[in-house]
């Protein structure tokens, strides 16, 4: 006898209040014949939460490539899967990419819930334009990669929406003041939905120096308001890169020329660096 056709079911889960779980999710979790999740005791207490006792298997970033083509061979076969991650959509800066892949791969079902977001959340709450943004995830962990990627975000008209953890937070707002400007508007929303809620709101150098004295902590979520657009005054990206090669041709370093450039313009130095290298790449 044919198996019955298996499927996967990936389920957005609570990003702290347990009380936001949707009787959809309970149910789904009930009838899946195995959970997938990224921490088996954080899933344990959603389950146990929502009175469900499906069993559960680990799918964490440890071993994700591996686990995603075992765990789709048992969707093959006919299994229920519901994938889940300790909070929100699995996936989106979690484990879930590789398995949704490896199932479509075998043209196996792939089904969505939607649940909470800490992304939309925060985004929201920021007081920061919503009508068109972009999510960063994580910024890299290393110190040079960092700095590159805020360098070619200085001139990003969207809201950007970031995670990071809160031993990198007051390195990483430090690094977005020096490329984005120290007065870029922004929100940090840590501990979302959970009893110690908190948004931080103003400028970059406003919100690290209030995160500073009250101690980073909790799960953050970083907003950053987009690149205000160019008024009649700004120079142009090709200017930037013209003033400060004729300050090198005077005699002045890169790095000098640029920080003048950056002082006289009022152009973040990263923004004025980023123009450099643009020129400098351009064919012909």
């Amino acid at each position: 006898m044919t198996p019955p056709p298996g499927k996967l079911i990936v389920c957005g889960t609570p990003i702290g209040n347990l009380e936001d779980a949707p009787p959809r999710l309970a149910r789904v979790l009930a009838e899946a014949d195995l959970v997938a999740c990224e921490d088996t005791r954080q899933t344990r207490k959603l389950l146990t939460h929502l009175g469900v006792t499906t069993r559960t298997t680990s799918y964490h970033d440890v071993d994700e490539r591996d686990r995603a083509e075992f765990l789709a061979d048992r969707v093959a076969a006919g299994t229920r899967l519901a994938l889940v991650t300790d909070a929100g959509m699995p996936g989106v800066s979690d484990p879930g990419y590789h398995l949704v892949a490896a199932c479509l791969a075998r043209g196996l079902r792939v089904e969505v819930l939607p649940g909470p977001s800490a992304v939309l959340a925060a985004l929201v709450v920021s007081g920061l334009p919503t009508d068109r943004f972009c999510f960063e995830g994580f910024p890299p962990r290393r110190v040079g990669a960092r700095d590159r990627r805020l360098a070619e975000l200085a001139a990003e008209p969207r809201t950007m929406v970031f995670f990071e953890a809160p031993h990198r937070v007051l390195a990483t707002l430090a690094a977005m003041a020096a490329a984005f400007g120290a007065d870029r508007p922004c929100a940090v929303v840590r501990e979302l939905t959970k009893v110690h809620e908190e948004v931080l709101r103003g400028s970059l150098a406003e919100v690290a120096e209030r995160l500073a004295a009250d101690g980073p902590r909790g799960e953050l979520t970083l907003v950053v308001g987009g690149a205000p657009a160019p008024g009649p005054g700004t120079a142009a990206a090709t200017d930037l890169a013209a003033e400060v090669a004729a300050l090198v041709a005077g005699g002045a370093s890169t790095r000098d020329a640029i920080a003048t450039v950056a002082r006289a313009s009022g152009t973040p130095r990263r923004a004025v660096y980023q123009a450099v290298i643009d020129v400098r790449e351009e064919p012909g």
